[in-house]
């Protein structure tokens, strides 16, 4: 498969000498779903701005869809990406969401007639059909974030970067975004980079990378990365609830695998429980 995204040797800093990203290099293939994890202050927002332009690199290269990332190349880059931040108020400009999901169309040329019908069906995939005549700032922060990546999804970029963008969501609102964005990933091939402290997402990730002080710590599938103990609670990370409760069951002489999936654990549990 294709990498849409290869990053060499990157560095980052705020402040001269005071490295927030540390010489990484990562690839990422089309159609990926990455968890980045990271605690404050590790970086990982840093990533998602520098692979956007929003702030410029001290060292190494960035390279998406083939186009070197570059004040030339800027906004040819961009019109592939898509990102939603963890503070919506700072994407926000129509003066109703309608407008504000429809601001992005007119920038790629959607047609007028084809407007009414796009706007509709991603703002009740994110269940925000009932105030598209509303104003975006008198909206509560959860709601705020659903118009915010209901206007990323309508206009279907090939990488989509959630920075913290489910973070103001009950988890409800949080699973039902969570569904969405797999299912363009799975169905569409979008390419996702989730920045996000979920851990409960993260285990559904193709890749997952820790970032610790600006330097990628550990890298790979969910089920290596994931089951790791010891470096979860040494780069100050939750521990998946699946595997919380495998951990304690062990403990307790029970044994069980070191899943990651709670429905694996159950049935494992309900066969233990036939052979006694």
């Amino acid at each position: 498969m294709d990498k849409i995204i290869r990053v060499r040797d990157l560095s980052f800093e705020y402040e001269p000498g005071l490295k927030t990203i540390d010489h990484i290099s990562f690839d990422i293939e089309q159609g990926d779903y990455v968890a980045i994890l990271g605690h404050n202050g590790s970086g990982k927002s840093t990533i998602a701005k520098l692979l956007i332009g929003l702030l410029e690199k001290s060292e190494g290269s960035i390279i998406i869809n083939d186009d070197e990332l570059n004040l030339d190349n800027l906004y040819k880059v961009r019109d592939n990406i898509g990102i939603v931040f963890q503070n919506p108020d700072n994407q926000f400009i129509g003066a109703t969401v309608r407008d504000d999901i429809a601001f992005g169309l007119e920038n790629n040329c959607v047609p007028q007639e084809d407007m009414g019908e796009i706007i509709n069906i991603y703002a009740s995939k994110v269940g925000m059909s009932d105030f598209l005549d509303h104003e975006p700032t008198k909206l509560s922060g959860g709601q705020k974030q659903r118009v915010a990546i209901a206007g990323i999804l309508a206009m279907n970029p090939k990488i989509i970067i959630l920075d913290e963008a489910t973070s103001m969501l009950d988890p409800m609102g949080r699973r039902e975004i969570n569904t969405i964005v797999k299912e363009l990933n799975q169905k569409k091939e979008v390419t996702i980079i989730s920045i996000t402290h979920d851990i409960e997402e993260a285990k559904n990730a193709d890749q997952v990378v820790i970032l610790n002080s600006g330097k990628i710590v550990a890298q790979g599938k969910p089920k290596d990365i994931l089951s790791n103990e010891t470096n979860l609670r040494k780069y100050e990370l939750d521990i998946p609830f699946a595997l919380k409760v495998a951990l304690g069951l062990q403990k307790n002489g029970i044994k069980t695998s070191k899943t990651l999936d709670m429905e694996v654990l159950i049935k494992e549990l309900c066969q233990l429980h036939l052979k006694k």
